[in-house]
């Protein structure tokens, strides 16, 4: 008997990264669109863009360790719930400090959080499924991210044109929020000592 593609676990941690990439890069498209308008410098833009894709260059091997070594569930969790908490500290403070600053230490948090969250994600797919399924599964995560990285320009673009950034930041908060729920409800099997 075929084993389904789309089981509770599997449509959950699909469910959560829909959830979770939408608005980390809706929020981080809408950031650079703020800190653009309200420099009117590319550079500046540039640089900040650019200081933010470090950590996760750097850290990824660090996630993929941290993948295999934790407990999965608690980690995407962890992870999502910190994001939240970050963005949410972020919304508050923006009124009331240096908001290009607020921004970049922002944009640098979410992205040493990616660092650890792509590589967990990634090594569930063989936790919850098996044979064909684990290829089939970790070219739908795959299809998740392109698909994610495909609207979110134009999601950030159209929220930040039509609400400005306070309402994409709280959108964030939700969305984070939401996807450590839904992994809240992942059962992931012990894995085996390989």
């Amino acid at each position: 008997m075929k084993e389904k593609l789309f089981n509770r676990n599997f449509t959950l941690l699909i469910l959560g990264q829909v959830s979770s990439l939408t608005g980390n890069l809706t929020l981080k498209f809408a950031l650079s669109m703020y800190v653009l308008e309200r420099t009117g410098s590319a550079s500046l833009f540039a640089g900040l863009l650019a200081a933010s894709m470090v950590p996760t260059i750097l850290l990824s091997p660090f996630g993929g360790i941290l993948a295999d070594r934790a407990d999965r569930r608690a980690v995407m969790v962890g992870l999502d719930s910190l994001s939240g908490l970050a963005v949410l500290l972020a919304a508050l403070a923006l009124p009331h400090g240096p908001d290009l600053a607020v921004i970049a230490v922002l944009m640098i948090v979410l992205s040493v959080l990616a660092a650890f969250e792509s590589p967990t994600v990634q090594a569930c797919v063989p936790q919850m499924l098996s044979g064909d399924n684990v290829l089939r599964g970790n070219a739908m995560v795959n299809q998740v991210q392109a698909l994610a990285s495909l609207a979110t320009p134009f999601l950030g673009s159209l929220f930040y044109a039509a609400f400005g950034i306070r309402p994409v930041l709280w959108g964030a908060v939700a969305c984070f929020f939401l996807t450590a729920l839904f992994e809240c409800f992942l059962r992931l099997p012990r894995p085996t000592p390989g």
